[in-house]
């Protein structure tokens, strides 16, 4: 990143040099890095596998980038229908990756930099990655890096022997993998490059769509008993899942509560839905509401939220994995964007029932989700409430039943 851009105070100013610092000395560590290796094979390119091969792909994000695995998996699965899949994500993105069709196993790593906790000290991910590495040696024949930035991880697979290793061509990751994706050959979405990387590794060069290559999410009779329970006599309401990951995503409560009384009759029932952390949040915009809330936070399971959703006739949040989760249960959607890149990370599903709306600054979007103080900061904070409702207005409703 260059410069602040207009609108942004001094404090970004001076993170910029040190992100260029670390991203210099990175990139001086990966060209001495143990396991770097030759070129990597630019793909498509055939690709000699044993029968059966076993295969580990990588995600280290947490609940809508792993959601966004699915597609990838998927076509995996349909390019090499004998091959054993594993998932190796964060402990933090287990429950979903476990639902996600055609995946036989689950493992988890704490990949650094992901666990939203402080820094520790400046080894701690080196020692990491050699540890992590004795447990991968001679388990996999095959391993897909998905992030398109992840050298860490792709540094992992190298340093474990894995013979064929297929990622992005970021210069970072390059050093690690046999096989490469050119840049150019990379789609926007974030679930339609994973779905390039694999369809090119597995010969099928057919490009992603959400109509070929939708999300999609297993929900289990329980899940779907526990919802039913919690919006009993509720109909079919709106949800607002109003927290994300990253504080200066966030609305205003009082925005929320004005969609709520245009979108709402009198008298009927709103649900809100969050993390136990983002219990406050989902009480102050109940506060704020004359209409008869369902205050969900801090009370659903992945599984039971995804099937609350189900039967829901819109969901509205920021940007935000819970968001996605409503895609794959195939509920319309409302996705606020401020910092971060809507082509890369919006819904990924059929555009006439899904909206995104933009904050109307100059500087969007910028990537960044560190700042300092979010009630300062403009992104989010200033969309027009009227803009939202006028998004959940135009959605087309579901053709069919929800997905419960």
């Amino acid at each position: 990143m260059g410069p602040a851009r207009p609108g942004h105070r001094g404090a970004l100013w001076r993170r910029p040099a040190v992100s260029d610092r670390r991203a210099r000395w990175r990139a001086r560590l990966v060209r001495v890095a143990p396991g770097a290796g030759r070129a990597a094979t630019r793909l498509p390119a055939p690709v000699s596998l044993p029968a059966g091969p076993r295969v580990v792909l990588l995600r280290p994000d947490h609940l809508g980038d792993v959601l966004f695995v699915g597609p990838a998996v998927r076509r995996l699965r349909s390019a090499w229908p004998d091959a054993h899949v594993t998932l190796l994500v964060g402990p933090w993105s287990a429950p979903v990756a476990a639902r996600l069709p055609g995946v036989d196993a689950v493992e988890t790593l704490a990949f650094p930099w992901f666990d939203r906790r402080p820094k520790g000290p400046v080894w701690r991910p080196y020692t990491r990655l050699v540890r992590a590495a004795r447990r991968l040696r001679r388990r996999f024949d095959v391993a897909v890096v998905l992030r398109d930035d992840d050298w860490w991880g792709a540094w992992l697979t190298a340093l474990a022997g894995i013979p064929v290793r297929a990622g992005h061509a970021d210069p970072a990751v390059l050093p690690f993998v046999t096989h490469s994706l050119p840049a150019a050959a990379r789609p926007d979405h974030s679930a339609a490059a994973g779905v390039a990387l694999v369809a090119a590794l597995c010969g099928d060069g057919a490009p992603a769509t959400p109509a070929s290559d939708p999300l999609q999410l297993m929900v289990d009779a329980e899940d779907r008993t526990s919802a039913a329970a919690l919006l009993a006599g509720a109909g079919r309401p709106i949800a607002i899942h109003a927290g994300s990951g990253a504080p200066v995503k966030r609305w205003r409560a009082e925005a929320w509560a004005a969609v709520i009384a245009a979108l709402a009759a009198p008298g009927e029932p709103v649900v809100l839905t969050g993390s136990d952390s983002e219990r406050r949040l989902a009480s102050d915009i109940a506060a704020q509401t004359d209409r008869p809330v369902r205050n969900l936070a801090g009370r659903t399971e992945l599984g039971t939220l995804a099937a609350v959703f189900a039967r829901c006739r819109v969901v509205l949040g920021p940007d935000s994995g819970p968001l996605h989760l409503a895609v794959a249960v195939g509920t319309p959607t409302v996705h606020l964007f401020g910092p971060a890149s809507a082509c890369r990370f919006g819904p990924w599903g059929p555009p006439g029932r899904h909206a995104v709306v933009r904050a109307d600054v100059p500087c969007v979007p910028c990537g960044r989700l560190d700042w300092p103080n979010p009630r300062e900061h403009p992104c989010v904070r200033v969309i027009d409430p009227a803009r939202v409702i006028v998004a959940a207005r135009s959605l087309r409703a579901s053709d069919a039943p929800p997905i419960i």
